[in-house]
C-alpha cells in the first residue's frame, strides 16, 4: 500500500529532476549506483558515529534515487531485465548497510546490545524475505505476498532511527525493531506457504 501511493505522489515531484538528468546525459544505472553509494555511506559513516538523525537525513536524500532512476528508465524506454536486476540487487545492498550501521553503533558507542541484536535479526529476516520471492520467481512461481514489504520496513526503521537521534527514547526503537522482525518472519512464512501451495497444485496435462 505504501509503495503504491507513495510512489505515485513522489513520481510527480521528481519527474522534473528525472528529465533534467536525462538532458544531462546521465543514465538511470548511474543514478541507481549513486543512490546506493549515498545510502551506504550515510549508514556506515554517520550511524557508527552515533549521528542517527543526520545519518537518516543523509540516507533519505539518496533513498529517493530509487524513484528517480525508475522514472528515467521509463522515459527512455529502458524498463528491461537488466535495470530491474541492478535496482533490486543494489536495494538489498543499501538495506543491509542501514541495519549494519545500527548494529555497529549499538554494539559499540550506543551500548545497547539488545537493539543491536534486533537490528541483526531484521537484517537476516529481511534478506530471507527478498530471497524467498526471488527463488520462487526463479522456479517459475510467485511469492509477492506478505505484511512486511521492503518500503514499509525501510520507512519504519529510518523514521524511528532519525527521531531517536533527536531524543526519542531508545525503547521505542527497540519495539519497532521487534515488530519489524516479527513482521518479516511472518512474511517469510507467508511466502513459503504460497510457494508450497503452487508447487503442490495439480498441473493440467494436454492429451
Amino acid at each position: 500500500m505504501l509503495n503504491k501511493y507513495a510512489r505515485a505522489f513522489f513520481a510527480g515531484i521528481f519527474t522534473p529532476l528525472a528529465r533534467m538528468l536525462i538532458r544531462m546525459k546521465i543514465s538511470p544505472d548511474a543514478v541507481t549506483l549513486t543512490g546506493t553509494l549515498g545510502v551506504s555511506a550515510g549508514a556506515l559513516v554517520f550511524y557508527p558515529l552515533g549521528e542517527l538523525f543526520w545519518g537518516t537525513v543523509f540516507i533519505t536524500v539518496f533513498v529517493f534515487s530509487d524513484i528517480v532512476d525508475g522514472l528515467m528508465a521509463r522515459m527512455l524506454g529502458r524498463t528491461g531485465t537488466w535495470g530491474a536486476f541492478l535496482d533490486s540487487t543494489l536495494d538489498r545492498f543499501g538495506d543491509a548497510a542501514v541495519f549494519s550501521g545500527l548494529i555497529i553503533w549499538f554494539f559499540t558507542g550506543g551500548n545497547n546490545p539488545t537493539i543491536a541484536v534486533l537490528a541483526l535479526a531484521c537484517l537476516i529476516l529481511g534478506s530471507l524475505v527478498s530471497y524467498a520471492r526471488a527463488r520462487a520467481e526463479g522456479l517459475g512461481m510467485t511469492a509477492n505476498v506478505g505484511i512486511a514489504e521492503r518500503s514499509e520496513r525501510l520507512v519504519a526503521v529510518l523514521v524511528t532511527t532519525g527521531f531517536t537521534g533527536l531524543g526519542l527514547p531508545e525503547p521505542i526503537l527497540l519495539v519497532v525493531l521487534v515488530l519489524l522482525a516479527i513482521a518479516s518472519l511472518i512474511t517469510v512464512l507467508q511466502r513459503i506457504l504460497t510457494v508450497r501451495r503452487q508447487a503442490l497444485e495439480p498441473r493440467s496435462t494436454v492429451d
